[in-house]
């Protein structure tokens, strides 16, 4: 399944939950299948999702959403630590898995070697999920539903969708996200 698919299933079944994408290609996917004030769209600091999603979970009892991708997760391990450590009731951190470096030329990421899922595992996530079948997406509200820290694995097809970049001004991306975030504290 290619990403963008993968983020459309996922995109469809949200609602009012904040979500932090990842940089580049994933972002102006989600940007392109269904944008929202609650998404906040990373346009740089690669690694930094699960982080930016930590600190939000910890700021505010909002469901967080964090759309990440292998290379990121595998730049920023700490942050798996960090997360299960905190365990944040109302994070989902859904990883993105196309064993690439998809936004910066599609370099082979070592997810390739490594079992993210098996590695969630360890670090002590005990809510962690497998998406792969089309039933998988489907009860994707089953995973909204499910106390955190969570952790889901997506594996995906490598390669990014011709969509065009996102056509919001950096300051507006936040700024809207911003509103979202006060509208319910």
């Amino acid at each position: 399944m290619e990403r963008i698919e993968a983020i459309k299933r996922i995109a469809e079944q949200l609602n009012d939950e904040l979500v932090i994408c990842n940089i580049g290609f994933p972002s102006r996917e989600l940007y392109h299948v269904k944008d929202s004030p609650t998404h906040f769209y990373m346009l740089g600091s690669m690694g930094m999702a699960s982080s930016i999603g930590l600190g939000l979970t910890l700021a505010q009892e909002r469901k967080v959403v964090v759309l990440d991708g292998d290379g990121s997760v595998l730049m920023n391990m700490g942050s798996l630590v960090t997360i299960y450590n905190q365990s944040p009731e109302n994070l989902i951190l859904v990883v993105l898995d196309n064993e690439c470096y998809g936004s910066t030329g599609s370099q082979c990421s070592y997810a390739k070697t490594v079992d993210l899922l098996e590695l969630a595992k360890s670090v002590g996530f005990k809510e962690t999920f497998l998406l792969k079948s089309d039933v998988d997406y489907k009860n994707f509200k089953n995973v909204l539903e499910t106390k955190g820290p969570v952790f889901v694995h997506v594996k995906v097809d490598p390669g990014n969708a011709d969509v065009p970049i996102i056509d919001l001004e950096p300051e507006k991306i936040k700024s809207r996200f911003m509103g979202e975030v006060k509208r319910i504290d």
